[in-house]
């Protein structure tokens, strides 16, 4: 697999447990996610599950194990995608298409609906964040099925050395003045 890849699913639903609805494109905002899916709305804060996505390969291995053969949107993610192994740290970037951008904020953890929908699956999505990935909308505009999808990895090395440099220099200032 590789950093970029394509978009092959969307899908969304209009309040909780409510049946998922496949489309073949939609509108995102930061306001309110995938439009149509109650689950994006901004609640007062930034909210760190506004999108979830999840991966062909592990959605396929997952049921693969439990011996069923169910569609993907059985897993309540909104975007399934392919060729691509999506981040497993928190800030990375997913552009899709030329205008969305979502960050990473967390694994997806699977719940108890899971394994009311096969027995064993929601054990067999727990390992390695096979259950997928939350993020929140960053920039919003139109995806379609077949948009190209790119991961953009957060470079530690700069952060933790601009926190270095801010700290030094804060420490150097307070020393100078005593």
């Amino acid at each position: 697999m590789s950093d970029v890849g394509i978009l092959l699913g969307i899908a969304r639903h209009a309040r909780p447990k409510a049946p998922m609805e496949v489309v073949d494109h939609a509108q995102v905002s930061p306001e309110a996610g995938i439009h149509g899916d109650f689950r994006g709305a901004m609640r007062g804060k930034p909210y760190r599950r506004q999108v979830t996505l999840i991966e062909r390969a592990d959605w396929e291995a997952a049921v693969a194990e439990t011996g069923h053969d169910l569609p993907w949107q059985e897993r309540r993610a909104n975007l399934l995608v392919d060729g691509v192994d999506l981040p497993q740290v928190a800030g990375a970037i997913v552009r899709i298409g030329g205008e969305v951008v979502l960050e990473i904020t967390r694994e997806t953890d699977p719940c108890e609906r899971m394994e009311a929908i096969a027995a064993g699956l929601r054990a067999a999505l727990s390992p390695d964040w096979r259950g997928g990935a939350c993020a929140r909308v960053v920039q919003g505009g139109h995806i379609a099925v077949g948009d190209q999808i790119r991961i953009e990895l957060p470079c530690p090395s700069l952060s933790r050395r601009s926190t270095i440099s801010a700290t030094s220099t804060a420490g150097a200032s307070s020393s100078a003045r005593t």
